[in-house]
């Protein structure tokens, strides 16, 4: 196989080894999704205050505890604090409006604690139960590749793709989560979700290609040269799958939100990261 595939093999390994350490070290900052807590988003129809003032006015009302404040725009301020009932919530929005001057609340959500331990729970069982899902599915749909190499190495192989687009976006929310204080929402795991999609899918066609170039040329090709020529073969729709639907993604980002899906990810590691392993068991095989 060529060298560009083993460079690029061992440029993942290490970002992925880079985001395992980050997670490490950093740990991942779970919003209220997660962890239980209430989220105030209030907007200051006057000069907005400071961080810390707004803070020390929200930890000297009775039934708040560890308030943390954001700004966000102009005259935005995001509120985290502990999970809380109505009246506290009725005290805190008359309390800042006396100190500060008028305002109006854009959101209010409070999460108990049993729920979001019971979410961050349900989110890790259900990406652990796709990516076992997916080797069973590519172990069974592959299985005429079994004179080749085990079926079971293409899902083996295709997992530790979706691990690899997994593992690096959480690294980078590890890191941005300390510097500067992003959190991980439901909105994340449904992120991730969509990623673990998209290399799956991607991955697929390659492997299809893989096959169709074994049952029609058989053993008359080195295994290396015949993966690279199914990448070669697929390389078109990919390209052409990413950029299509990076355009809806801009068209979100632009118009309706501040969040954006990573997709490159998952053309990437189907090319560098599964077909390598895919070879690499073949000569094994």
């Amino acid at each position: 196989m060529k060298s560009v595939y083993k460079i690029m093999f061992v440029f993942s390994m290490v970002l992925t080894a880079s985001a395992v350490i980050l997670l490490a070290v950093f740990g991942l900052r779970f919003g209220i999704d997660f962890k239980g807590g209430s989220l105030l988003e209030i907007v200051f129809n006057e000069s907005r205050p400071s961080a810390d003032t707004l803070t020390e006015t929200l930890n000297s009302i009775s039934g708040v505890q560890n308030a943390s404040v954001n700004p966000s725009g102009e005259r935005i301020m995001l509120v985290r604090l502990n999970d809380i009932d109505e009246e506290t919530h009725q005290s805190i929005m008359a309390q800042i409006s006396e100190e500060f001057g008028a305002i109006s609340e854009n959101r209010f959500d409070s999460i108990g604690p049993v729920i979001g331990n019971e979410l961050r729970s349900k989110s890790i069982k259900a990406i652990i139960i796709l990516i076992l899902a997916v080797m069973a599915y590519i172990a069974w749909v592959f299985r005429k590749m079994s004179r080749v190499l085990s079926p079971w190495a293409m899902g083996l192989a295709a997992v530790i793709a979706l691990i690899h687009d997994v593992i690096i976006p959480v690294g980078i929310f590890a890191l941005l989560g300390h510097y500067y204080g992003i959190e991980i929402t439901a909105v994340f795991v449904a992120a991730a979700l969509t990623i673990l999609g998209y290399s799956l899918a991607d991955s697929v066609v390659v492997f299809d290609r893989v096959r169709e170039n074994v049952l029609r040329l058989g053993n008359s090709q080195n295994f290396g040269e015949l993966v690279h020529k199914s990448i070669m073969q697929t390389l078109t729709r990919s390209l052409n799958t990413t950029f299509t639907t990076l355009l809806a993604l801009i068209a979100i980002y632009l118009f309706g939100g501040d969040s954006i899906i990573g997709i490159f990810s998952g053309a990437y590691s189907s090319i560098f990261v599964a077909s390598p392993i895919l070879v690499w068991w073949g000569r094994k095989k």
